[in-house]
């Protein structure tokens, strides 16, 4: 495994290798495992699923990252936003970042195998798959609606949580994924925008590109109203409490107002600062979910 990996280039080192993992993008899918996790259960989440299940999705994660490292090389090179990723640079081959992909995912899939459940497992493999595969390898070049259908793969994390500490689906942790399904197109359309020269020297039909600014900045708007609507639910069905709703009201509040300064194009580089209001947009939420949680117990 080492030998395949070195092998990639003389200069990478451990740094690439776990930029191909997307860190960031890993750690917010983790807070919103380890949410599902605790919003799961009343009992406390025994240690081994808490540490080896959320590794083993953390790794299954990682392991789809570096695929779409590998398939997005010749995109990445040509955006700025990107061009010094491992792969766009030559810093770790093709061949290596796939090995080191599998060894990831297989060693993601074992751990949740042998720590959680079988349906944890696959639907891990199937959030895997969805990403680098349907999403990374086909979507995102055939359709400017790319970043919604293949949304829901991202969105899989705290249902990923739950079902690993109860075995099953339910009603609580698939609206869980809607929030965050919903969250995703004015959350990533907000960086097309920014970046919608980039896409399009890429020739990557996102939404600004083949639509206009002006149609993007209408569907970010309506998508952030459905949001504060989906946001809500989980008080409606009494999932939280007014710790949560008060919370989900102030933030969705916050991201429409940014949604409709960008709409407006009232200040310069709204749409950027929208894309950075979102990942906070989301932790927050989801903390929220979790302190509201905890506290009802307590009550």
């Amino acid at each position: 495994m080492a030998t395949l990996i070195g092998a990639g280039h003389d200069r990478a080192i451990w740094r690439d290798y776990l930029e191909l993992t997307k860190p960031k993008v890993v750690v917010l899918m983790l807070i919103t495992s380890l949410v599902g996790m605790f919003l799961a259960t009343r009992a406390g989440v025994p240690w081994t699923v808490l540490v080896f299940g959320n590794l083993g999705i953390a790794l299954c994660a990682g392991g789809a990252a570096a695929v779409n490292h590998v398939v997005d090389r010749r995109i990445d090179a040509l955006m700025a936003r990107t061009h010094k990723r491992p792969l766009a640079e030559g810093r770790v081959s093709p061949a290596a970042a796939l090995v080191f992909a599998l060894f990831l995912a297989v060693a993601g899939l074992a751990l949740l195998l042998a720590f959680t459940n079988p349906l944890a497992a696959w639907l891990t493999l199937a959030s895997l798959l969805g990403y680098a595969v349907i999403y990374t390898g086909f979507l995102k070049r055939a359709t400017p609606q790319n970043i919604v259908i293949g949304g829901l793969a991202g969105a899989a994390p705290p249902l990923l949580g739950w079902v690993a500490v109860t075995g099953h689906v339910s009603a609580e942790p698939l609206l869980l994924v809607l929030i965050i399904f919903a969250w995703t197109p004015p959350h990533f359309w907000a960086l097309a925008i920014h970046r919608k020269e980039e896409y399009a020297k890429a020739d990557i039909p996102m939404l600004p590109v083949t639509h206009g600014e002006h149609y993007t900045k209408v569907h970010i708007l309506l998508y952030t109203f459905a949001l504060l609507a989906v946001s809500l639910m989980p008080y409606v069905i009494h999932m939280s409490g007014l710790l949560y709703l008060g919370c989900a009201v102030v933030l969705g509040a916050r991201f429409l107002q940014w949604a409709w300064v960008l709409y407006r194009g009232s200040k310069p580089h709204a749409a950027i600062n929208t894309f950075k209001y979102s990942i906070w947009y989301l932790l927050l939420l989801f903390i929220a979910l979790l302190v509201d949680h905890y506290l009802l117990l307590n009550l």
